[in-house]
């Protein structure tokens, strides 16, 4: 299986030197030595130094001016028409796409902060060919105002992948890249934005969007819930069944860390009410487990309510740490309605299987039950080895 790293080899810094050598038309490039000089350092490095490094290869070789520096980058571009390009494809001898793109990409970010509009204007045009969520936000901590000013006239792009940069690339606590301190203290900037996106035709998009204010329910909850609210109001959601339905999934992925925190509001949002529910018992049905094994439990509860009643149910593991305490970790069960006076008896099973992400200690554990935001049962059973 091809390590990660390796999406960024010596074949594509050789099609990186051929279309160098196209743009550059002088005999002061050589691409023997540009790839010689790659290929002694490149095989020590991970995937985003392997990045950086060719990055800085190609700044010494482009001229410093920008508007000639960017002519050549463009040039370099895949010439298949980019809504026909996948991640997936490979560069070649008509132009670069995927990979290799992020040398290109930080090129652009880390020496083109004296001109926002041109360099930004090109990383539009690039991220069809590979995203350029990365690269635009240097320039929004340079100048967050400035930078977002020619960013929000993009919402309307024909070209989706633009469209979902204006979302993905203004995430405060994007993975792999850089945070937004400012948008993470205060996000109502880009809530306009992300508003503008919400119905977009492309799941791509919305998804983003989604991700975007899940990123923001970690420091924002109150402002998702009011959010999740105002964009689930009737007068506010789109008449077609399709895009109704599309709003619905959006706004319950954006809101999933608070669903499984069982924030109160955000369930509010949801038509979710406090449970009025008698917990009768929450039993484990092995007191002893093997890491390795499962434990199964067993929820007993009646309903206390004199109408029908949905219940999010999900379930806590509190596992044992190095230190002896517990640390409890959330875990989706069901969702389901209740009938007055009903009793419901439910079984769960859960994995102790040996996992690299998670180190298990033997000894005592303990799971409990939240419902609709309230947490229900404490009972306790034995992690022991597998000997």
């Amino acid at each position: 299986m091809e390590a990660f790293k390796d999406k960024l080899s010596m074949p594509q810094v050789r099609i990186i030197a051929l279309h160098l050598s196209k743009q550059l038309n002088t005999s002061s490039f050589n691409q023997d030595a540009f790839c010689t000089t790659i290929e002694a350092k490149l095989y020590s490095l991970e995937l985003k130094q392997r990045a950086q490094f060719i990055a800085d290869e190609i700044h010494k070789v482009l001229p410093a001016e920008l508007e000639l520096r960017y002519q050549m980058i463009r040039g370099m571009l895949h010439t298949r028409p980019h809504a026909n390009l996948k991640v997936s494809q490979e560069c070649d001898e008509n132009g670069l796409c995927s990979w290799p793109m992020m040398s290109l990409g930080m090129v652009v970010a880390q020496h083109g902060l004296d001109d926002f509009d041109l360099s930004l204007n090109l990383l539009k045009d690039m991220t069809a060919y590979f995203t350029c969520e990365l690269d635009i936000r240097p320039f929004i901590i340079a100048d967050q105002n400035k930078a977002l000013a020619i960013i929000s006239s993009w919402v309307n792009d024909e070209d989706y992948h633009v469209r979902r940069l204006v979302s993905e690339g203004t995430r405060p606590r994007l993975p792999w890249a850089m945070q937004l301190p400012t948008l993470i203290k205060d996000p109502s900037p880009v809530i306009p934005l992300l508003t503008a996106l919400r119905d977009d035709a492309e799941e791509y998009v919305r998804r983003s969007v989604a991700n975007h204010l899940n990123d923001i329910a970690k420091d924002h909850p109150d402002l998702i819930a009011n959010i999740a609210k105002d964009w689930l109001k009737d007068e506010n959601t789109p008449t077609s069944k399709e895009m109704n339905n599309n709003r619905l999934r959006l706004v319950k992925h954006a809101c999933r860390t608070l669903i499984k925190q069982g924030h109160a509001d955000t369930l509010a949002a949801f038509g979710i009410e406090p449970a009025k529910v008698t917990l009768e018992s929450l039993i484990p049905l092995n007191k002893e487990v093997k890491i390795g094994d499962s434990l199964n439990f067993e929820l007993t509860l009646c309903s206390d309510s004199e109408k029908e009643q949905t219940l999010v149910i999900d379930y806590l593991i509190h596992h044992k740490k190095a230190n002896g305490t517990l640390a409890a970790k959330v875990f989706k069960w069901k969702t389901l309605n209740l009938s007055p006076e009903q009793t419901l008896r439910i079984e769960k099973n859960h994995s102790f299987k040996i996992i690299t992400t998670r180190k298990y200690y033997s000894g005592t554990h303990a799971v409990s039950v939240r419902i609709n935001g309230a947490d229900y049962g404490f009972c306790q059973f034995t992690l022991i080895e597998n000997l």
